[in-house]
């Protein structure tokens, strides 16, 4: 699973961009969502590397991210008890590696909104204009998008 976090806007910029943004469900800055490892979904990354941070996450990350930023409808907290009568899942820490592990997706779980809305990161980000090999906040981090997420929690 990769998570894809837009770190640009969209002001002055091609429609394509816009509309696989947009088909992401990425509408606002430092909004993220949990993208499946298929070509379809990597290809629309790729189209939009110059506007989103993207990487593979982790469990635990993910775990962090869904108790402190996901949101239900009505924009009630997520919890373990709506888990529990929802899903099959004992908590939040076990739907968390299933989502990783692809065998559930954050959608199958009813009034959960896909996009998680995150804070801008502590100590912000490096350089909005450069990719990540290059020391800046742009592209391909791989397994190092923890780290961004977990400033963004």
């Amino acid at each position: 699973m990769y998570a894809v976090v837009q770190v640009r806007g969209v002001v002055n910029t091609r429609r394509e961009i816009k509309d696989t943004l947009k088909m992401l469900r990425l509408h606002h800055i430092n909004h993220c969502v949990i993208a499946p490892d298929t070509p379809e979904m990597l290809g629309m990354i790729r189209k939009v590397k110059d506007f989103v941070a993207w990487g593979e996450i982790t469990p635990e990350t993910l775990e962090t991210l869904m108790r402190t930023r996901g949101r239900l409808e009505g924009n009630d907290p997520l919890t373990d008890d709506y888990v529990r009568e929802h899903t099959s899942y004992a908590g939040i820490t076990e739907l968390a590696g299933a989502v990783v592990e692809g065998e559930m997706k954050l959608r199958d779980i009813p009034g959960l909104k896909p996009v998680l809305r995150l804070h801008p990161p502590r100590k912000g980000y490096k350089s909005l204009k450069r990719t990540y090999p290059q020391g800046g906040a742009l592209g391909y981090y791989g397994p190092e998008i923890n780290e961004l997420l977990y400033k963004m929690r």
